[in-house]
């Protein structure tokens, strides 16, 4: 089969590989026919490769149509139409009896003291071959995949791997009160459904912050007030001054490490990449800075007793954080991988509703053939053309 392999630091290819087979009693196979690229691949391709080896099949939002299951898969059959979450959950431990589906004990990463495993994401979350592929081997298939309507473009049930649960996450994290302020800094994908979300579940306002005209304008078709964080010297004081001099109920940090705006995390992330892996994994794992001007913006922002809910990836363990201003201000911070399959049944009625209340047909802005991956995650890195969203078909 064709699949989207990584070979480098901003270096992917479409390679042959050999097809997946079913390995366990609980596997699946899965003939993918849309995969979208995230955010988060973005880190691989540019300041995680030490964790990554020539090869490695990329992707953790896929979807497609059921070829072949293992004799411990029962509520799925070949024919069915399936989405499948980014993390990889037995749904019967005692994590996933707490709907912490991204903490999942059968399927934690303990060799690296991580949580459940993702598909296509690095030896730190398992190793495990993604859905940017013509066909993907689904582990923990008895429980994971979501069966959805044959009927309708992938794209209305595509963002239920990961886009939507981490925004619904996100959202149910921040608490913002009925009626109250919620800000989102960045708007790409999880910031945008985070933003449309928030409206939906009852905020009285949202405010979105990103410096790309293309995606402020797309946030902005859906309700949400925009700030270009790049045309005020002072972003918390914007913020504050267009909230009653008291700042938002709540913020989303939607950007994590890929933050700009701070020299030194730009720096410390390039330095770390050059040097080889074995050096660089223990500095990454322990010792690495990230680009914390948002979740630092955010902080700053929230109004006292608000909520700062971070739905994007940070991966250093010594990064320098505000101890006094959170003490303070009495701010709550919460965080972590969306637990995918928790928020299933809040989302699957919105996706499946033809009203499109969330708006899932306006996300992808390129759609483009498998073979065309290399090309489709320059683009987005360099947030050229206007991209937001890229969806891949095999």
């Amino acid at each position: 089969m064709r699949a989207v392999t990584w070979q480098g630091k901003r270096d992917v290819r479409v390679e042959d590989v050999p097809d997946p087979r079913i390995e366990e009693p609980t596997d699946a196979v899965v003939r993918v026919t849309s995969s979208a690229i995230c955010g988060s691949d973005l880190h691989l391709y540019e300041v995680l490769g030490a964790y990554m080896t020539p090869g490695d099949i990329l992707g953790h939002e896929p979807m497609g149509i059921v070829e072949e299951v293992g004799a411990g898969v029962t509520h799925i059959r070949p024919g069915d139409r399936v989405v499948v979450p980014f993390n990889i959950a037995c749904g019967a431990c005692h994590m996933c009896d707490l709907q912490l589906h991204s903490q999942c004990e059968t399927t934690q990463v303990r060799s690296q003291g991580k949580g459940a495993a993702l598909l296509g994401y690095s030896s730190l979350y398992g190793q495990v071959a993604g859905g940017q592929a013509e066909f993907l081997r689904v582990p923990q298939a008895h429980f994971g995949p979501v069966k959805i309507s044959p009927d309708g473009p992938d794209e209305r049930y595509l963002y239920l791997s990961d886009v939507l649960p981490t925004a619904w996450q996100a959202v149910a994290y921040a608490d913002c009160p009925p009626g109250g302020t919620l800000a989102v800094f960045g708007l790409g994908p999880i910031g945008q459904m985070t933003a449309r979300i928030a409206l939906h579940r009852g905020a009285g306002r949202v405010i979105g912050l990103d410096p790309v005209p293309e995606r402020r304008a797309m946030a902005q078709r859906h309700g949400v007030d925009v700030l270009d964080p790049d045309a005020v010297d002072d972003v918390p004081g914007a913020l504050v001054a267009l909230c009653d001099g008291r700042g938002p109920d709540a913020v989303v940090d939607a950007v994590g490490m890929e933050a700009h705006g701070s020299p030194r995390g730009t720096m410390a992330q390039a330095a770390v990449g050059l040097l080889p892996d074995a050096v660089a994994r223990p500095l990454i794992d322990k010792y690495a800075v990230d680009r914390l001007s948002a979740l630092h913006a955010a902080i700053k922002a929230v109004r006292r007793g608000g909520t700062v809910s971070v739905s994007g990836v940070y991966g250093g363990e010594a990064d320098p954080m505000p101890m006094m201003e959170l003490f303070d201000k009495q701010v709550q911070l919460r965080m972590g991988q969306a637990n995918v399959r928790r928020w299933i049944p809040d989302l699957l009625p919105l996706v499946e509703d033809p009203t499109d209340p969330l708006g899932v047909l306006d996300l992808a802005t390129h759609r483009v053939p498998l073979e065309q991956a290399a090309d489709a995650y320059a683009l987005f890195q360099e947030k050229k053309d206007g991209c937001v969203k890229v969806v891949l078909a095999p």
